[in-house]
């Protein structure tokens, strides 16, 4: 299923914050992670005056030896969890990238914000970055004042947005082989709406009565959301339930991830790509944003 599950940290709590689920699946999932810190010289180089620039590779060193450390007391609060701790040169979201190509089964796991300094990395942007150009899974927490970092967190539900395209549809071989592992129930979402636009203006549908209209939409989203339900039982998930609702996908999946015991979120990131670049849909954005709950993401494409 996964490889290995990579951790890249920066030194601060705010980061750390991601270690629950990062200890939870590791040891779920029964497969090593890897402690990642990177240390990019040419921003330390650019934080210092040009007359201190002769305890440049001092200051690297240290850096070096403070973040190997650091990992190492990182790593004593996994139990039972084969820990590496790496410690590279590089601009981080670079770093990460680089290793999630040369091992696609990898799974990332970090926080959504962080502070940036002379050894550190501002998780916010470096996030963004990984997400647009890695095609690992991504699990991201949002990092809040209540969100903890000792201990272990635990998924009970994974809730899985389908708006009915392919796309969206990617996520669901991965939910299964989580869902598995973890024993938890799978909540198939899907949000639905009859936009203005569909009809305003529109002569043909003048006296259309609207409740109808949305009633159609309403099983049509049920219809689909219960095949992918049958899917995903005949490949051996043992809890699957379906939800429908109407309103904005962004807000309402939010909203059920708030209800839902321990959620998870699974999604596929809509968008196009690019030479180096990836563009993610706006109902990935806004919930990875937004989110109370931790999101995994994968880039479909």
């Amino acid at each position: 299923m996964h490889s290995k599950i990579l951790v890249p940290l920066d030194g601060s709590k705010t980061a750390e914050k991601v270690l629950p689920c990062a200890r939870y699946l590791a040891a779920k999932f029964k497969v090593p992670l890897e402690l990642l810190t990177a240390i990019d010289i040419a921003e330390i180089g650019a934080q210092i005056s040009p007359e201190n620039t002769r305890f440049l590779d001092t200051m690297i060193t240290d850096g070096l030896r403070r973040s190997e450390d650091y990992l190492r007391t990182i790593a004593a609060t996994f139990h039972d969890v084969d820990v590496k701790c790496t410690v590279e040169k590089g601009r981080s979201a670079d770093t990460i990238i680089e290793k999630g190509e040369a091992d696609k089964a990898m799974i990332i796991a970090m926080a959504t914000h962080g502070r940036s300094g002379l050894d550190r990395f501002l998780l916010g942007s470096v996030a963004e970055k990984v997400l647009r150009g890695s095609a690992n899974p991504l699990l991201l927490v949002r990092a809040t004042e209540e969100t903890k970092a000792e201990g272990m967190a635990a998924f009970r539900t994974i809730i899985v947005p389908l708006d009915g395209s392919e796309v969206a549809e990617k996520i669901l071989p991965e939910v299964a082989d989580m869902a598995k592992v973890l024993a938890t129930e799978v909540i198939l979402f899907r949000a639905y709406h009859v936009p203005y636009t569909a009809y305003a203006g529109d002569e043909a549908l003048y006296g259309v009565n609207y409740d109808e209209m949305i009633a159609g939409v309403r099983d049509e989203a049920n219809e689909y959301i219960e095949k992918k339900a049958a899917e995903l039982r005949s490949v051996g998930v043992a809890s699957v339930s379906c939800l429908a609702k109407e309103g904005l996908a962004g807000d309402e999946i939010i909203a059920l991830g708030n209800r839902a015991p321990d959620a998870l979120i699974a999604m596929c990131s809509h968008g196009r790509s690019g030479v180096k670049r990836w563009v993610l849909g706006s109902i990935t954005e806004t919930v990875v944003r937004h989110s109370n709950d931790p999101v995994l993401v994968l880039r479909a494409g």
